[in-house]
C-alpha cells in the first residue's frame, strides 16, 4: 500500500472528484468541548449496515477515485464498519486515510482489528489539542503514535494553534517517537472552527467583501455520511442538515451516493467555486449585488449563491470560468 504525506493527500483532495469523505458515525466518545459537529458518546451511529456496505461498494467502483477519508465522529468506534470499509476500499485500489483522536490506544499494544486497519491504510490524520488532553490525557495520543509508527504509516498531527498546544504537541512527540519524531509526524497547525459545540468557543472571523473570496480548498472532494447523505463539501453545519438544501443530497442505496457524488463533481457551479472561488462569480448576473456585501467566512456567500441559483441557469459560463485557473 503506498503512503501518503500531509502534501500528497493535499494534493489528491484538490484533484476534483478524485478523492471522497467517508462520514462513518456521529458518535465519539471523547466528547471534547469544541467538536464542530457536537458529536457525543450517545450521538447516532450505523443502524443499516446493508446500506453501509452498498455505499462502500459503490464508491469502490468509481474508476476516477483514488483516495477516500475515513472521518466522524471517531471512526473507530466503528469496529464492524471500519474494518469493512478499509478492506473493500484498499482491495478496490483506493488510497484510505484515518482522521482519529487516537482513542483506541489505551495501551501501546493495540487490538488486532486496529492493526488489520492500520496495516490497509495510507495515512493516518491524528488530533490533539488542549480539548483532547483534558478529555482523555496525553498518553492515548502518545500510545497511538507509537502503534501508527510502527506500520510505517505517515502521521499527521493537527493541533488547534492556542496557548501552548503546539509546544506540548512536539514533547509529546517527542516522548512518544524520540528526538527524531519529525521523520514520522508531519504537525499541522489547524484554527477552532464556530461549527457544533465550537460556536460557543470561536468567534466569526473579521467580515471581507463578497468579491474578495478566491477559490474554495474542501469544495473539490464531496463527503458520504453512512446514512446515505452525501453533501458537496466537509462543512461541518451542512453534513448536520443547515444550509441549503441544494448542498447535500439523501439517498437511499449505493448507487444513488454514486450518482450524487458525480452530479457534485460534474457541477459548473461547484466546479467554478472550487477553480475561481466565488469572489469572480459575484461578476454574473444574479450575484452582482454580493460583491460588496460583507461575509464573515466564504461558506457564507456559497450559501447565499447556492440559494439564488437555479440549476442550469448560466452553466455553460460558470463550465467555462472552472476552466480558468485548470
Amino acid at each position: 500500500m503506498n503512503r501518503l504525506g500531509h502534501r500528497d493527500v493535499l494534493s489528491i483532495r484538490r484533484t476534483r472528484g478524485a478523492s471522497v469523505l467517508l462520514f462513518i458515525t456521529d458518535r465519539c466518545p471523547v466528547g471534547c468541548a469544541h467538536c464542530s459537529v457536537d458529536s457525543r458518546p450517545d450521538s447516532p451511529r450505523i443502524t443499516d449496515h446493508a446500506l453501509f456496505a452498498s455505499i462502500v461498494d459503490r464508491l469502490a467502483a468509481l474508476p476516477e477515485l483514488r483516495m477516500v477519508g475515513v472521518s466522524g465522529g471517531e471512526p473507530f468506534v466503528e469496529r464492524r464498519a471500519l474494518t469493512l470499509a478499509v478492506t473493500r476500499l484498499a482491495a478496490a485500489g483506493k488510497h484510505v486515510v484515518l482522521y482519529t483522536s487516537g482513542f483506541w490506544a489505551r495501551s501501546d499494544h493495540a487490538p488486532q482489528w486496529v492493526h488489520r486497519v492500520l496495516e490497509q491504510s495510507a495515512a493516518v490524520y491524528l488530533s490533539t489539542d488542549a480539548h483532547h488532553v483534558a478529555s482523555q490525557g496525553p498518553e492515548r495520543f502518545r500510545n497511538a503514535a507509537r502503534v501508527i509508527a510502527r506500520h510505517g504509516l505517515p502521521i499527521v498531527v493537527q493541533a488547534i494553534d492556542e496557548g501552548d498546544t503546539l509546544d506540548r504537541t512536539r514533547e509529546s512527540l517527542a516522548a512518544a517517537l524520540g528526538p527524531d519524531w519529525a521523520d514520522h509526524a508531519e504537525l499541522v497547525p489547524t484554527h477552532g472552527l464556530p461549527h457544533g459545540r465550537g460556536a460557543g468557543l470561536y468567534a466569526q472571523p473579521v467580515r471581507h467583501a463578497g468579491r474578495s473570496f478566491g477559490p474554495c480548498d474542501v469544495v473539490d472532494a464531496a463527503v458520504v455520511r453512512y446514512d446515505g447523505r452525501v453533501t458537496a463539501c466537509c462543512n461541518e453545519s451542512v453534513i448536520m442538515g443547515a444550509g441549503p438544501a441544494a448542498l447535500r443530497r439523501d439517498c437511499a442505496d449505493g448507487a444513488e451516493v454514486a450518482d450524487a457524488v458525480t452530479g457534485f463533481t460534474d457541477d459548473p457551479f461547484f466546479t467554478a467555486l472550487g477553480s475561481v472561488g466565488p469572489g469572480p462569480l459575484t461578476a454574473l448576473p444574479g450575484f452582482g449585488d454580493l460583491a460588496d456585501r460583507q461575509f464573515s467566512s466564504i461558506c457564507g456567500l456559497c450559501w447565499t449563491m447556492t440559494k439564488r441559483r437555479s440549476a442550469g441557469e448560466s452553466d455553460r459560463m460558470l463550465a467555462a470560468i472552472a476552466t480558468l485557473n485548470s
